[in-house]
């Protein structure tokens, strides 16, 4: 564990001190109360709605449990112990409760220690299976409702190292992947290489995303391949078998009919380029012993897919079992040699081949845009899915499977919160395979929608959709004054439902509704883990930027606060900037000022505690104007977001437009860097594991699909660093150590903050040991806390001093 890192010391706004060791501060205690409460627990019930599992949530842990061995290569971090993912959130205990009786039951036979995942339930509800992370060795254990009690499934310890460890097969059977060899035979690095690392192109183009933790050696190649290898088992009624042989099986999936395995497999050569996931792969269906039935596709590396939203390799893609069929496999391959600029008439068409696999592929439909997958439902209904990312469409269809005849049901911009109908409510066919809920005689679908935009806020809605004519029908609405949804529909014809349900000052709980009858039984009790946050006031806050864009922000106001008392405050703006290509879809409102206020260590809301006006999910859109996409005016629609963000608290009376501070992550940091360097309106500035020269990402970034080859001035523009000298506002950067994120690799923060020093500015860099892009170790977040609120103490809180005749704030472009 490395007990110490090093951080530069405050100084004045003309001065650069030398490092110094400094050691984990904390945080105002009511600042850590919040940070260190225990969250409520997992909830997840069977399809009937006959138990409800309840699952303890674990606390940060450790720096010290962060900093344990770790392999980063082909874009996976894996702990080199036990062939498993080496960053991972763990249930530290289980409950099952009887939702008649309302009767809760210890499961026994947990092993200690207990660090599991997330439960799979089988269809029947019977029994749920989860994996247990120890530090030698990952286990499976089934759990067997009637009982309460686990049992361990597997003899030779499990590898999940590319995900998809273990999948129900039916209701008594478990397929999962076990381990070829000790983790103690990994391949040794050599002190005498076999020869340099060469990598060589010739002609062909390659265009690909800024990857972290890529392989980089012959070495690395030998490592990837001893820790993906597995060996397939199965089990049931307490029997192992083995099925096939060893493989870099990277998913599997089983036909409806339990007959055969739909199987994606990894292959050399290893690409040097992209990760795990882009690496050349043989997809293939298996039967149940393991034997290749049939070669469905050879994929090469992603490698060479076409730059640009919507474009794909001209390979087949999408493979997928059909639901309301014993054993039919689907992909989808491209029209347009994978170019979606090419004009035809539709760019992708849909295949399906059946048992036993010896006929030729049927075709099923063609899209005029990019297929998105299907939903099945009977023999008649579907639902298909096509779209555009770059032009943030999307288009669903009702499919006659017998007549391969698709029909529109609605258009909609993926990004219209409004008139979003949710997603369509499913049930268990005689496969056990999720399908569509038909109701009233089969003529309509039920959606659900969690959100369920609307001008006034959130209010989530069940509706249902005409298979004909597409009207839509909202047959229940959560109230005005709360936010409920409908967590899961146990009923479709008696409207017999789940639901979560919340409020400003009641933390979420679930309930179980017959939303016909209008009666309701709560079936949990969690009592509000902050009580530090209790007598805050949230408010959803609506206004105008000066180009007519409508905005809106969630405002916090601290416990007894009144403006007319108390006067102005000083401000935290938290935003995350989004791209639109239109102004009505960026207008909308998002989210419910009804919401429980629920604490993560990304939120700035523990500075209400502090004294704080805190405008938090500010919206920040950036609009697609007169032909132009959204990014043409990137600065300067920033600036009206913020410019309009200070306003309405400064005429609220509850801001301080003087002492304004502006902060985010990720995206939201390359942001916070922008507004400092090309306006005066803020204080100071927090700046989290951003990226902050475009040119290091150029082939493209967030939905920016022209690369710096293309947009050479653009990139240089948007990009902070270039007005680096320009960055005078006191600029707080954090970044994790080990950020696995696309694009936000820790240089960028490291040659922001030598830029700004090097012109004379004011700057602070922190750097988070064993932290990735989002940050979990316990210590590492009391310390970031701690940081963040001396930053905002001093630069931000503190009156203005009176200004010089004439003096403004104002952009600067």
């Amino acid at each position: 564990m490395k007990r110490f890192f090093y951080l530069f010391l405050l100084g004045g706004a003309l001065s650069a001190r030398a490092q110094d060791a400094v050691s984990y501060q904390q945080p105002p205690k009511a600042i850590a109360d919040l940070l260190l409460a225990r969250p409520t627990p997992l909830v997840s019930t069977d399809d009937k709605g006959q138990w409800m599992l309840l699952g303890e949530r674990n606390s940060y842990p450790s720096v010290e449990e962060l900093g344990q061995p770790e392999l980063r290569l082909a874009g996976l971090r894996l702990n080199p112990n036990n062939f498993a993912p080496s960053r991972q959130t763990f249930l530290s205990g289980f409950k099952l409760k009887n939702i008649a009786s309302g009767k809760e039951f210890p499961v026994t036979g947990l092993p200690a220690g207990l660090a599991a995942s997330a439960p799979s339930w089988n269809a029947a509800g019977t029994r749920l299976a989860f994996l247990h992370t120890a530090n030698d060795r990952v286990d499976l254990y089934m759990v067997d409702v009637a009982t309460q009690k686990a049992t361990r499934v597997n003899k030779q310890p499990l590898n999940s190292t590319l995900g998809s460890a273990f999948t129900w097969i039916d209701d008594a059977t478990l397929l999962y992947k076990v381990a070829t060899q000790p983790a103690s035979a990994a391949p040794k690095k050599r002190a005498l290489p076999k020869g340099p690392n060469v990598q060589q192109n010739i002609g062909k183009a390659a265009p690909s995303r800024t990857y972290q933790d890529l392989i980089t050696s012959p070495h690395d190649e030998e490592v990837f391949a001893f820790y993906a290898t597995s060996q397939l088992m199965q089990w049931r009624g307490g029997v192992e078998t083995k099925i096939g042989t060893p493989g870099l099986y990277a998913s599997l999936t089983p036909s409806p009919d339990k007959q055969y395995l739909l199987a994606r497999a990894l292959s050399r050569p290893f690409s040097y380029l992209v990760p795990a996931g882009g690496f050349p792969a043989t997809v293939s269906i298996l039967d149940r012993t393991g034997k290749t039935v049939k070669v469905i596709a050879e994929l090469p590396s992603s490698e060479s897919t076409p730059s640009g939203n919507d474009n794909t390799q001209n390979v087949p893609r999408s493979f997928d079992w059909r639901d309301d069929a014993p054993a039919t496999v689907t992909w989808a391959m491209p029209l347009d040699s994978g170019l979606i600029r090419k004009q035809v008439p539709h760019h992708d068409a849909v295949y399906a081949l059946s048992a036993p696999f010896t006929g030729a592929p049927q075709e099923l439909f063609r899209t005029e845009m990019r297929y998105r997958g299907a939903q099945w439902g009977t023999r008649n209904v579907a639902l298909v899915e096509e779209g555009l990312r770059g032009k943030q469409t999307t288009r669903v269809h009702v499919y006659d499977p017998s007549a391969n005849n698709l029909r529109k049901l609605y258009d909609l911009s993926t990004l219209d919160a409004y008139n979003n109908p949710g997603n369509a409510v499913t049930h268990r066919n005689e496969y056990g395979r999720p399908v569509l809920q038909l109701v009233e005689g089969g003529s309509k679908l039920l959606f659900n929608n969690s959100s369920g935009s609307t001008p006034k806020g959130d209010l989530p809605f069940l509706a249902t959709i005409d298979l004909k004519t597409g009207e839509r029908k909202i047959v229940w609405r959560c109230p005005e004054g709360q936010y409920e949804y409908v967590a899961d529909v146990l009923d479709a014809e008696r409207l017999r439902v789940l639901t979560r349900r919340e409020s400003q000052t009641m933390p979420p709980n679930f309930y179980l509704r017959d939303l016909k009858a209008g009666t309701e039984k709560a079936l949990t009790a969690f009592a509000n883990p902050y009580p530090g946050l209790e007598g805050v006031t949230k408010q959803k806050v609506s206004y105008q930027r000066a180009d007519s864009v409508d905005l809106t922000g969630d405002l916090y106001l601290p416990k007894g606060y009144d403006p007319k008392r108390d006067g102005p405050l000083p401000v935290i703006i938290w935003a995350y900037p989004r791209e639109y290509n239109n102004a009505s879809d960026a207008a909308q409102v998002r989210g419910s000022q009804h919401r429980f206020t629920t604490v993560s260590w990304a939120t700035p809301v523990f500075w209400v505690t502090q004294g704080y006006a805190v405008l938090d999910n500010a919206e920040m859109p950036i609009v697609g104007k007169g032909g132009k996409r959204p990014n043409d005016s990137f600065r300067e629609q920033l600036v009206l977001n913020a410019e309009a963000a200070i306003g309405k608290l400064a005429s609220m009376g509850v801001g301080d437009p003087k002492r304004v501070a502006v902060g985010g992550h990720s995206y939201g940091a390359f942001m916070t860097a922008n507004l400092l360097a090309h306006t005066n309106l803020f204080r100071a500035g927090i700046a989290r594991s951003g990226a902050y020269n475009r040119t290091l990402t150029p082939f493209g970034f967030q939905n920016e699909d022209r690369t710096y080859w293309q947009a050479r001035e653009l990139y240089t523009e948007m990009s902070p660093f270039t007005y680096a000298d320009k960055i005078k506002t006191p600029l707080l950067l954090v970044h994790g150590e080990l950020d696995d994120n696309p694009g936000t690799f820790p240089i960028n923060s490291e040659r922001l903050y030598n830029a700004v020093k090097g012109h004379g500015g004011t700057v602070r860099y922190v750097q988070l040991p064993y932290e990735a892009h989002s940050y979990r170790g316990r210590e590492n977040l009391l310390h970031l806390m701690y940081e963040q609120h001396q930053w905002l103490e001093k630069y931000v809180k503190a009156p203005v001093p009176a200004a010089a005749p004439g003096e403004k704030q104002k952009a600067t472009f």
